[in-house]
């Protein structure tokens, strides 16, 4: 199957024409194989013996359950079971976004001490640097005064 588009040329020198252009998609569509791969299961839910009378409506048994449809139990206990997978995967799946998230929390941690450290050094150097000048001290300049 190809996707087709036309299109119609409309410049003043050549006559009206149609162009078919037919392309051939080369990869797969995953929606389609994912559609391709779909099966037909049993339904969940199983009606009960239809009552074709009033009198079959009034006389009739009642049955272990009152809903007006019954689970399949096999259906129920795959459900189940899917969900719990499900479960699992998100739950791993968030314990392995906490681990990264504690580990991004360290490395920020031990960037702010490092920082820390260097703003604690240059606070320092400033000191020293600020004492010096203010007590006029020689600094090595040898320079004549006229």
């Amino acid at each position: 199957m190809g996707a087709s588009e036309s299109s119609l040329s409309s410049s003043p020198n050549l006559a009206d024409e149609i162009t078919t252009v037919s392309e051939r998609s080369e990869g797969v569509d995953p929606i389609l194989e994912r559609l391709k791969s779909l099966k037909i299961t049993t339904p969940i839910l199983t009606s009960p013996p239809a009552e074709s009378s009033l009198t079959d409506i009034l006389v009739r048994k009642p049955t272990s359950s009152s809903l007006p449809g019954t689970l399949n139990p096999k259906v129920l206990l795959e459900l189940f079971s899917l969900y719990r997978d499900w479960q699992e995967e998100k739950a791993k799946n968030i314990s392995q976004k906490q681990g990264e998230i504690e580990n991004r929390i360290e490395l920020v941690d031990a960037l702010a001490v490092k920082l820390l450290q260097r703003f604690n050094y240059s606070v320092s150097a400033m000191k020293t640097t600020s004492g010096h000048l203010s007590e006029g001290g020689n600094w090595g300049a040898k320079g004549k005064v006229n």
